[in-house]
């Protein structure tokens, strides 16, 4: 019995979810960057160098260090709550 099979569909494009700067949020589903999506992506991106990942988190940890408080610098985002959202997350579990 011959199968029919699904019809030709174009490749599925990953839509990445970048920072809008200053904000640092996601500029696909707005919400803190770096969401879970980016997060997932950017493992798999630095999946070879955790290091890498690290470093580059940190920078942007760096930077928006400085971008948040002058939006908003009552009270302003603590610096623990900073490091777990940028950083943390990137050390091998």
């Amino acid at each position: 019995m011959p199968t029919s099979s699904p019809p030709d569909r174009p490749p599925r494009t990953i839509r990445p979810h970048v920072a809008i700067r200053p904000l640092w949020l996601c500029r696909v589903c707005a919400g803190p960057w770096p969401c879970q999506p980016a997060r997932l992506l950017l493992l798999l991106e630095y999946r070879r160098d955790r290091v890498a990942l690290s470093i580059y988190m940190a920078t942007c940890l760096f930077d928006a260090a400085t971008d948040l408080p002058r939006l908003n610098p009552d009270p302003g985002p603590r610096p623990d709550e900073l490091f777990h959202r940028f950083v943390a997350w990137t050390r091998h579990t």
